[in-house]
């Protein structure tokens, strides 16, 4: 699932999607990228304004593409959101992407150019060789991460995911060799590989990503990086030998939930796989090459009571998880879990596209089973404050510490923690620059 919103401002990475559109744009344009979540929005000339929003963020995008449509200049929305619900879109923009942009964006700028917009520019998934240089120079400077997506699309189909919709049910790579191009012109040490699953399904995925992590080795790629994986990746050591040793200092792995009921709740194949008693032993195996766990939980399960909720903090909080992140569940547009409640009448907000704003993980949407929304409301919040008081946070950074003997992976751990809560409360308790964090402490 892609992680909406649930960053704090000054360490998530930037958007890589409006990169990737703005290398696509022909030479002739001048192409400016306006990012919110640094700059503060002023009216610009332009001749052709493009906008992409998460869910919770998407009625701000209708506004903007409101404000240039007033003045007679076009727009065009596109996303995952919109991808979705592109009918809702087409209410507040001229025209709307559906899908991946790299099929479609030459015709939708030729079309433009001949004023002969259309509404709807449906897109395919095409392989990933060849694929553009995002305009990192047009991203804003004060990220603590670049970022790099090597891989889409995931045969998972998770309950609550929309990716296998959006970036389609095939496991799709990029050429290693081009990849590693493109890392040795990213000029920032910190670096997160957004690739839902580095490591994919496979053995040939799997053995794909060794190549990759040799490769920056090769290179001499320094980076301190992070990435994205299910639980298969501590199937093959090399993988996890060659990750560690070209600079991965944490993995955020999907755990959902330490009961299977639960997992096949959500159709969480690849955990049941590996079974739930197994989880400790992929972490021991992870923290053995020096590299950091981000366990990231679900609350809110139809299955979930009161007791199961802080169970699963209790779990979170005692096991070998480096870091916690906990959402509440939250039913995307297009996903079966939104269908699913929907049909059954237990969805809270429905003015759409008003209510989308609600829907940031950390809010309760829908009716739960077996308790109401606000003891749902009530848990989570006591939950948040247990698992991330701050000597619980300290305990398990000198845990990390001990296990991985990497302080790097230990900072990394305790740093995404730290950003978690912030969103979460929506406070800074303390300063959380990473790059200060990482000062003084050896490759």
């Amino acid at each position: 699932m892609t992680k909406e919103g649930f960053f704090d401002t000054n360490t998530i990475s930037p958007p890589l999607g409006l990169g990737i559109v703005a290398a696509l744009t022909p030479a002739h344009w001048d192409v400016e990228i306006l990012d919110e979540n640094f700059d503060t929005f002023e009216y610009r000339e332009a001749d052709l304004v493009g906008l992409t929003a998460l869910t919770s963020a998407v009625n701000r995008a209708y506004e903007i593409a409101g404000i240039y449509r007033e003045k007679g200049i076009k727009t065009v929305l596109g996303g995952i959101h919109v991808s979705m619900l592109h009918e809702e879109a087409l209410k507040y923009a001229d025209s709307v992407v559906i899908g991946e942009a790299e099929s479609v964006w030459a015709q939708l700028i030729a079309d433009f150019e001949q004023g002969v917009l259309k509404r709807k520019y449906k897109a395919e998934l095409l392989p990933m060789n060849k694929a553009p240089l995002p305009r990192r120079d047009l991203f804003h400077p004060g990220y603590v991460y670049a970022n790099i997506q090597t891989t889409r699309g995931c045969p998972m189909k998770c309950d609550f995911c929309s990716v296998h919709i959006f970036n389609g049910s095939h496991y799709r790579q990029r050429p290693v060799e081009e990849v590693l191009d493109e890392l040795e012109t990213i000029q920032k040490d910190r670096l997160f590989f957004i690739d839902d699953n580095i490591i994919g399904y496979s053995k040939s995925s799997a053995e794909r990503a060794v190549e990759l992590f040799k490769g920056m080795i090769r290179r001499g790629i320094k980076k301190d990086w992070l990435c994205q994986a299910s639980l298969n990746v501590a199937d093959n050591e090399e993988v996890l030998k060659y990750a560690a040793e070209s600079g991965c200092r944490m993995i955020l792995i999907g755990i959902e939930s330490e009961k299977e009921g639960q997992l096949e709740e959500v159709n969480k194949k690849m955990n049941l796989k590996i079974g739930t008693e197994n989880y400790q032993k992929v972490f021991d195996k992870i923290h053995k090459h020096g590299i950091s766990v981000l366990g990231a939980f679900i609350y809110g399960l139809d299955t979930d009571s009161v007791e199961d909720l802080e169970n699963r903090t209790d779990y979170a909080i005692h096991s070998n998880v480096d870091a916690i992140q906990a959402t509440i569940v939250t039913p995307l547009p297009g996903t079966s879990l939104f269908k699913r409640l929907e049909r059954e009448n237990r969805l809270l907000y429905t003015n759409f596209p008003k209510d989308w704003e609600h829907y940031h993980f950390l809010e309760v949407v829908y009716k739960p089973k077996l308790m109401t929304a606000p003891e749902l409301t009530t848990a989570m919040h006591d939950n948040w404050v247990r698992m991330w008081d701050l000597k619980v946070l300290q305990r398990k950074m000198l845990r990390t510490l001990k296990a991985t003997k990497n302080s790097r992976a230990a900072v990394f751990a305790y740093f995404a923690s730290l950003e978690r809560h912030n969103a979460a409360f929506g406070t800074s308790r303390q300063p959380i620059d990473l790059n200060k964090m990482l000062q003084g402490l050896s490759k």
